[in-house]
């Protein structure tokens, strides 16, 4: 029988959590292996085999400043045969809610011209159980997010929003 290879791009600002999450996906990470998770310096390409018939190809870019503007002389390249696209924002950061959503507008415009038809999935990360339940102020903060997020992105992309945290090793809970 032959292997179906998922190949996903994770994108987001540097310390949203992407690493952590694919880090999650593993599923052989221990905490200290989150401890000492190192921001990821440009692109870095994570091969999980699941079972024996599925097989990710996880594409993690590194969110800092110096490295957004080059990823997108490249997308092109980057969206060969990819099925997945998630774009993780950091619920914890709301000083770079801006930042985030100017990025992720970025991003789906530069879809938008390369007429690629992808699965869209925004992760709000750093939905941590005792965070998110105890803090009635950051849920009012994630529900403008995500109706920010609703005007951001055109009607013509399928997507799905979901609140994330490693916590509760990557459960994850739509919200639409």
């Amino acid at each position: 029988m032959s292997t179906n290879v998922t190949k996903l791009i994770v994108m987001g600002l540097d310390n949203a959590g992407k690493t952590s999450i694919i880090l999650s996906l593993t599923k052989k990470a221990n905490l200290l292996d989150f401890c000492s998770i190192k921001p990821t310096q440009g692109l870095n390409i994570v091969n999980i085999d699941d079972d024996p018939y599925m097989k990710f190809n996880i594409w993690d870019f590194g969110g800092q400043e110096g490295y957004r503007g080059d990823y997108f002389k490249k997308m092109d390249d980057y969206l060969v045969d990819v099925e997945r696209f998630i774009y993780v924002i950091d619920t914890q950061d709301p000083e770079r809610y801006e930042l985030a959503l100017q990025y992720l507008t970025d991003l789906i415009q530069t879809l938008k011209n390369s007429q690629k038809k992808l699965e869209l999935s925004i992760f709000l990360h750093k939905c941590d159980p005792s965070f998110d339940l105890e803090n009635t102020f950051h849920n009012r903060i994630q529900v403008k997010l995500i109706d920010i997020i609703r005007k951001i992105i055109p009607s013509q992309f399928k997507f799905k929003i979901f609140k994330t945290s490693v916590y509760t090793v990557f459960k994850k809970k739509i919200v639409e």
